[in-house]
């Protein structure tokens, strides 16, 4: 690939030490000690999940492109791959779980669906802090005192928590509970386009490689994550465009390259459907914002 200057710092998952269990617990006063230089204010890209939850305070915070205004009741779940920077957390506090990809075996599809931020009311808050200090507590014990139990324990707290911090969903509609199946095929799916979405274009590579028929994969995408395969393909792909544009200084060409596209046209066609703008112009309009605040990092 070629290169290019990028103003997303690259998170990878490094556990504290005496804690090998794929997730740990701290607070963002804790973050805020951690980084006196304020990097956490500059675009950066981990490799693992982070879940906040504001329990008291106001700030703001911003992920792929979308600001969020954080207060307490906000819960923050950024997914490994997503570029994100806690814009102004400095009067905010809570508690900050970070957990490698496949801790929780399962959640795919909450983790497909769930909003990168939301907000709670006062009695699912306080259940969901209390939640989060069963989990820190058991995660210090584990530290401690590890025993064959801990990884469970944790893995089950942790699942306990995402489930009261999360915003309800509606009620399930027949096809939802016919596609429950599914989940499995949706996850094998998911990360076979997180890792061929930049040389496969088309869901019938997927099917082809996984074993199943396009109609099977469409089924169980629009059950798992409400929209349809080519849809859910098309989608990562603009993601990755925007996050070049607006982090690298790749010329377009370049961008479109590394995406799998044969020229700049075909590049521009998809960006201008998907996105309703040209490549450029949409780089002219966001670029600019994130580019600049990804240059002081480096």
């Amino acid at each position: 690939m070629e290169s290019g200057h990028s103003g997303v710092r690259q998170l990878r998952y490094l556990p504290a030490v005496g804690s090998p269990y794929g997730v740990e617990v701290m607070d963002l006063a804790a973050l805020r000690s951690m980084d006196a230089r304020r990097r956490r204010a500059l675009p950066q890209r981990p490799d693992f999940h982070v879940l906040a939850l504001i329990g008291s305070g106001t700030g703001s915070h911003e992920a792929d492109f979308s600001g969020y205004r954080l207060g307490a009741g906000s819960a923050v779940w950024i997914r490994p791959g997503m570029v994100h920077r806690w814009s102004d957390i400095d009067a905010c506090d809570g508690p900050l779980v970070l957990f490698r990809p496949g801790f929780l075996p399962g959640f795919s599809a909450e983790e497909a669906t769930a909003p990168a931020c939301w907000h709670m009311d006062d009695q699912r808050l306080e259940l969901a802090l209390l939640a989060a200090e069963h989990l820190a507590r058991e995660h210090r014990a584990a530290v401690r005192a590890p025993s064959p139990a801990s990884p469970a324990l944790l893995s089950h707290l942790l699942a306990a928590l995402l489930l009261r911090a999360l915003p309800d969903t509606p009620a399930p509609t027949d096809a939802a509970r016919a596609g429950r199946g599914a989940t499995e095929v949706f996850r094998a799916y998911r990360d076979a386009v997180e890792e061929h979405f930049a040389t496969w274009h088309r869901v019938a590579d997927y099917a082809r490689t996984l074993g199943y028929d396009v109609r099977t994969l469409t089924r169980a995408t629009r059950a798992a994550a409400g929209t349809g395969a080519k849809t859910f393909l098309d989608q990562r792909i603009l993601l990755e465009a925007k996050r070049l544009l607006a982090h690298t200084d790749l010329p377009v060409t370049a961008c479109a390259r590394r995406l799998g596209f044969r020229d700049l046209g075909n590049f521009t066609t998809f960006f201008r459907r998907q996105a309703g703008t040209p490549p450029a112009a949409w780089r002219a309009a966001y670029g600019g914002a994130y580019g600049a605040a990804g240059a002081e990092g480096t």
